[in-house]
């Protein structure tokens, strides 16, 4: 099943560069969602009694990456049914459809890869792989603002990536003859290693790594991506991109945890994290781009995941809560953002008055993905963050608590600010927006994945609390 979902996607784009009809274009993107899926349900359902539930020489699903598999195949389902609206309001000829679709199908497949491998070499491959697919995507609409978004972003991660390689060099000068970069052998012989190249190691590999998971300050292309892609590409690369890359830093993060060194590698992920939050606090309330916004809100929620990571224990329990919460409120929020853009025709906040007169359902699912993001009960977040602020005063991190309560705070407000101008504003706009009637999948989607999202803060299945925490214990914190 696991070479299903990684060899389905190049088999697709055989069939699509074969036959080159039009029709196959969503049909493909439609079949590997639903795919990817199945895949990750079944293993949820029937797999959870054998460690690890699927294994092929370099690839597994297990506790330590399932939940980052099931969270991909939710939002890449909703992305692929919003995708269907999405696209018919695209003039784009079949040839540009399908070059679109080319590179979807290679982006998840990068993604899933880098996910479900078992060396740290392959998910470096991956990781790179993800670089190629989605720059593309994000010069999609090939305008000024968007070639310059595509060349900042490969030239950007393209450091990252050749970053985290000297950090992967470094690990195998740490490790001397294991001559294996397979995590579970990093695991068992980490207090082996020696210390110094390990800690060097680490810090190419978490500022590399860190560069495609959006963490200041090596954040800089995340902004303008972001805003330029396509929103469903918009919702994949924050809601599934970034995680793929924040779970490569947890299994070497869980090597310097095995090895005894997390001290210095703990220093080095709270300041990347705090340093995260306090870019956003300060950049949000000058942004005049609503995507830019939501992209500045990625930035801080990686912010957050990589603090609770940080804090192990309960914060890392946390952490996992979080990352599933974001995922589904963020990839909403992006999959909305279009509806906006499709109203509208622009990006600018002060040109979006009266979003809920112009169009009720965008204009509340605006206001619900707010609402979920700013982790206003009972969504998921709140519950994530409020034991991160738990974890914390624990530990007694009396400053950092405060830090943290008070850069969330700044950017609360500076999202409302945009938001409820947004939605509720009756100001006079530049120009008098048409009637337009979206498609019922431009809707489905962000009400499904919004539900979730705050039924889980009222109610987390057993199931799923006993499954975040074997993970934390599976990358050894």
């Amino acid at each position: 099943m696991i070479n299903l979902i990684l060899l389905f996607p190049l088999l697709a784009c055989l069939i699509l560069f074969i036959f080159k009809k039009g029709f196959l274009n969503n049909l493909m993107i439609n079949i590997y969602a639903v795919l990817h899926f199945l895949v990750s349900l079944s293993f949820g359902l029937f797999g959870q009694d054998v460690l690890p539930w699927g294994v092929t020489p370099f690839f597994a699903i297990s506790a330590k990456n399932f939940i980052f598999l099931a969270v991909m195949s939710i939002v890449f389902l909703a992305v692929a049914i919003y995708n269907n609206g999405y696209m018919k309001g695209c003039a784009v000829d079949d040839r540009k459809a399908r070059h679109y679709t080319y590179m979807i199908l290679f982006f998840v497949f990068s993604m899933t890869g880098a996910i479900l491998t078992t060396n740290l070499g392959a998910a470096w491959v991956f990781i790179e792989g993800t670089t190629l697919a989605s720059a593309y995507l994000i010069y999609f609409h090939k305008t000024k603002h968007s070639i310059e978004a595509a060349w900042k972003y490969v030239f950007i991660c393209s450091i990252g990536i050749a970053l985290a390689f000297v950090g992967i060099i470094l690990l195998t000068v740490a490790t001397g003859s294991l001559n294996s970069l397979f995590y579970e052998d990093l695991m068992n012989n980490a207090q082996l290693f020696n210390p110094f190249w390990l800690k060097l190691a680490f810090v190419f590999i978490l500022f590399g790594i860190g560069t495609k998971m959006g963490l200041a300050p090596v954040h800089f292309w995340l902004p303008d991506a972001h805003a330029e892609a396509p929103s469903p590409i918009s919702a994949l690369l924050s809601a599934t991109l970034l995680n793929s890359a924040f779970l490569m830093i947890l299994n070497v993060f869980g090597v310097m945890v095995a090895s005894g060194a997390d001290g210095y590698a703990r220093i080095m992920m709270l300041t990347m994290g705090f340093l995260s939050l306090f870019v956003t606090a300060v950049f949000v309330y000058h942004i005049n781009n609503y995507k830019r916004m939501l992209a500045y809100s990625s930035i801080e929620n990686m912010g957050i995941l990589i603090i609770g990571a940080a804090l192990g224990g309960i914060g890392a329990v946390a952490a996992m809560i979080h990352l599933v919460g974001h995922s589904l409120i963020k990839a909403a929020f992006f999959l909305t953002s279009g509806n906006v853009l499709e109203l509208y025709g622009t990006k600018k906040i002060k040109s979006v008055t009266g979003l809920l007169k112009t169009d009720k359902e965008t204009g509340w699912l605006w206001v619900a993905s707010f609402l979920g993001i700013a982790a206003f009960p009972p969504s998921v977040l709140f519950i994530s963050e409020f034991m991160t602020v738990k974890a914390m005063i624990a530990q007694n991190k009396i400053a950092l608590c405060i830090a943290f309560v008070l850069l969330l705070t700044i950017i609360l407000f500076g999202l409302a600010k945009s938001v409820i101008g947004m939605s509720f504003s009756q100001e006079s706009v530049e120009k008098e927006v048409p009637e337009k009637k979206l498609s019922w999948t431009m809707y489905a989607p962000q009400m499904v994945l919004l539900a979730a999202a705050f039924v889980l803060g009222i109610y987390m299945p057993l199931y799923m609390t006993d499954l975040i925490s074997l993970t934390t214990k599976a990358l050894g914190f």
